[in-house]
């Protein structure tokens, strides 16, 4: 039906849609900005291990059909995101 590969990333990033909207309900629930501004800080953790844990199982997926230089100019696209977003 589905392919593993493609059902594993799907469910990484529902998973990741269901934990933002949990984290916004919080923050209503909270009502408070200290609070809110902690709950939004620990989504910033979540987002890039989530961008890393769906690229990773790409990649393990078409391994067979990329080569190895185009593999790393994956893995150094998601590098420079990662650089570009963290970097303060």
């Amino acid at each position: 039906m589905f392919n593993k590969i493609v059902l594993s990333m799907a469910t990484l990033r529902m998973f990741s849609g269901t934990l933002e909207i949990m984290a916004a309900l919080l923050m209503l629930r909270l009502n408070q900005i200290d609070k809110a501004i902690i709950v939004n800080s620990s989504l910033a953790l979540v987002g890039p291990l989530v961008l890393i844990s769906t690229t990773t199982i790409g990649l393990a997926g078409l391994s067979d059909k990329l080569s190895y230089g185009k593999m790393l100019w994956i893995v150094g696209g998601v590098a420079c995101i990662l650089v570009g977003a963290l970097k303060k």
